[in-house]
């Protein structure tokens, strides 16, 4: 669990009714403990079909009247939230298993639906091998008998880069130019922006990958939130929040200066633009040095929910690599976004509404209800991306993995308590709920409950009619969920083991290969596994092989694309990290990547891949710059790669073939790494 600032329509003074506003929920009522709702069913037509605006005059009247409502002596503000990922970060196709089919010769990055590419710090179309690190797009020859460094492209600013290859063209995803930094005369954890965050897409052509060049870039005045590829045609994912309101702040916490500052802010309000409200882009062409700036989308382009619930916008761009970095569509609703999901015709949102976190330590609290918002776009058209209605489910969602569509019909799985809560008592259950697009709204017509009683989801998995659910405290029980019949979901079976598997992936023959962590009959986690269950008959799944990995974690338990399985050989590679420190305070720090053979009649350990170590610049802390980060497979060779370079060895015996080195980096701060490479959380 981690904690984001989310930026919205919220004062200090207003948290406690308004915190959905803050994260930039969609429509319902206010409740009696201030929470936002959305009914769910056919009752409910504030989460039908979303009105958009007639007029750009509507919009901005919309806008300050209900900014007006909310602004404080602090301005807007914004409140430090905890969210779930989303890697950051998934369903299945019934042919395939949700395996996407590898072409004859090499992998792709692990995604979750065969035809839908997901953003990675490595890319590769069998040839050359594409990979982010120390600040570089970096570009490998894999063609040949060794693999050869064409050329390294220096990024520039922007942190978290992450690849979509289409073709001759790269998009590179990052974000820049958003810190916070708290005010003397405020208390607590609420702080205003100091800078505005921002989207930088960069185009790069590598039809020579030797000579790398940046075509354009596209600057955006939001938060990245996620991307999708299918063929050549990509969706991004942003979500803004108003800008350059220029808001003033009381000299102190006397009654006389808050008032004075308020009645200065509602000013502020009054004067905005429509500037203020719709986020601008900005294209630098680097070959004639042109730069044009437009809005992002007309105000028709906005829809908005029957009743206020936030000032931010969820904005979907339609870009065609094949035409450049521009968007040739762009769609948004009034809310905000943090787990994508898409499957070749759909594209969902979802967004968890916030209520305020009650006191763990208070034994009388009561939990408070948690909704999830889910807005769905048409993706199927390659030139345009349609809004197709929205709905809400109890409780939140672990990342996108608890997100399926099947013949039309969603499937969701959700946590009907914060994800932030760790009471003992914290009587919570997990529950499956089936969705369909009935006149402009997500309805629910089907939902099960009972799951996991007072555990947290860990993993999901769902494999055409069946779904594969991981929750975890002290056992972790393996729910086989039938949705085969979408008004009446059941459980099939359940199979209760010590520890969990983060990580679900199937192997063929009935079989699903689960990684995560060992644990005692305590729920105490013990050090990484990998398991082997086989799930040909869904009323009894059974633990067939398990595998102690030893003390650490892989970044697979929170990062699917560090997961690698190759079905020709039944291999899978895991990257493994272990830190420990004994009582001295000495560090004991080992990175890798284990290849294991996984299948009916067990788990292999083959060996394990290592990259050269590097200098620390602290030597009571080893430079983590050996994990390794990725792997893939091309030809007979499996290639792993780390921040230090790239490795190739022998796919069946995994002894070493050859190394790239990326240049010596210069080591960031202990567990500062692209991308997302912290340890989780059991």
């Amino acid at each position: 669990m981690r904690t984001r600032l989310l930026i919205g329509a919220v004062s200090a003074a207003a948290v406690c009714v308004t915190s959905v506003a803050a994260a930039g929920g969609l429509s319902g009522g206010a409740s009696s403990n201030g929470a936002f709702v959305v009914a769910d069913g056919a009752e409910s037509q504030s989460a039908a079909a979303l009105p958009s605006f007639s007029s750009c005059m509507g919009f901005l009247a919309y806008a300050k009247s209900n900014a007006l409502d909310l602004v404080g002596p602090y301005g807007l503000g914004g409140i430090a939230l905890p969210y779930t990922d989303a890697a950051p970060p998934e369903a299945a196709a019934e042919d395939s298993g949700g395996v996407p089919a590898p072409s004859n010769d090499f992998s792709g990055t692990n995604v979750q639906e065969e035809g839908v590419d997901e953003p990675d710090i490595v890319k590769t179309d069998g040839d050359v091998v594409y990979a982010v690190a120390q600040g570089k797009l970096n570009a490998v020859d894999v063609s040949g008998p060794l693999p050869v460094l064409l050329g390294s492209l220096p990024l520039g600013e922007g942190v978290g880069h992450q690849l979509l290859l289409a073709g001759d063209r790269l998009l590179v995803t990052s974000t820049t130019g958003f810190f916070f930094e708290p005010l003397p005369a405020m208390e607590g954890d609420v702080m205003p922006p100091n800078g505005t965050p921002s989207t930088l897409l960069t185009e790069v052509d590598v039809s020579d990958p030797a000579a790398m060049r940046v075509v354009r870039t596209l600057t955006l005045e939001a938060n990245y939130v996620n991307a999708r590829l299918v063929g050549s045609v990509a969706r991004l994912v942003v979500s803004s929040a108003p800008t350059n309101l220029p808001f003033v702040y009381p000299e102190t916490g006397k009654r006389a200066d808050l008032a004075a500052a308020k009645r200065r802010n509602r000013a502020v309000i009054r004067a905005s633009q429509l500037d203020n409200w719709i986020p601008v882009y900005t294209v630098h062409e680097e070959l004639t040095g042109r730069t044009t700036t437009r809005p992002l989308l007309g105000c028709p382009d906005v829809r908005h929910p029957a009743e206020f619930s936030g000032l931010g916008l969820l904005s979907v761009l339609t870009i065609d690599l094949t035409q450049g970095i521009e968007p040739v569509d762009t769609d948004a609703v009034m809310a905000s976004g943090d787990t994508v999901y898409a499957s070749t015709q759909g594209l969902y949102v979802a967004t968890q509404q916030w209520v305020d976190p009650i006191p763990l330590d208070d034994p009388s609290a009561s939990l408070p209800a948690v909704t999830t918002a889910i807005h769905k776009f048409d993706i199927s058209s390659p030139s345009q991306t349609e809004y197709r209605g929205s709905g809400t489910v109890t409780g939140y969602l672990l990342n996108q993995w608890s997100l399926s569509e099947r013949d039309g019909f969603l499937r969701v799985v959700s946590t009907d308590a914060p994800s932030w809560w760790g009471g003992e008592e914290s009587e919570t259950e997990s529950m499956v709920t089936v969705m369909a697009d009935e006149g402009g709204r997500l309805a629910t017509v089907g939902r099960l409950g009972g799951l996991g009683l007072d555990e947290r989801v860990y993993a999901v998995r769902f494999i055409g009619d069946l779904g594969y659910v991981v929750t975890f405290r002290q056992v972790d029980p393996l729910h086989v969920i039938d949705v085969s019949d979408p008004a009446n979901p059941v459980l099939r079976g359940e199979l209760h083991i010590p520890g969990y598997s983060a990580y679900l992936h199937p192997i063929g023959d009935g079989l699903l290969l689960g990684v995560g962590q060992d644990a005692t009959p305590d729920g105490r986690v013990l050090g990484t596994q990998a398991s082997v269950f086989d799930v040909t008959s869904p009323d009894n799944p059974v633990l067939l092989h398990k595998l102690q990995l030893g003390e650490g974690w892989s970044e697979v338990e929170f990062d699917h694309h560090a997961f690698l399985y190759w079905p020709a050989t039944g291999l899978a590679v895991l990257p493994l990290e272990r830190w420990h420190f004994d009582e001295t305070g000495a560090s004991d720090y080992s990175a890798g990547a284990v290849g294991l053979f996984v299948g009916r009649t067990g788990i292999v350990q083959l060996g394990t891949v290592e990259h050269p170590s590097t200098p620390s610049v602290d030597p009571a802390y080893p430079s983590y710059a050996t994990a390794i980060r990725r792997s893939l497979v091309i030809g007979d060779a499996l290639y792993t790669v780390s921040e230090l370079g790239l490795e190739a060895s022998d796919l069946v015996t995994l002894s070493d073939r050859a190394w790239v080195s990326f240049g010596t980096p210069e080591p960031p701060p202990v567990g500062v790494r692209e991308g997302d490479g912290s340890p989780p959380s059991p």
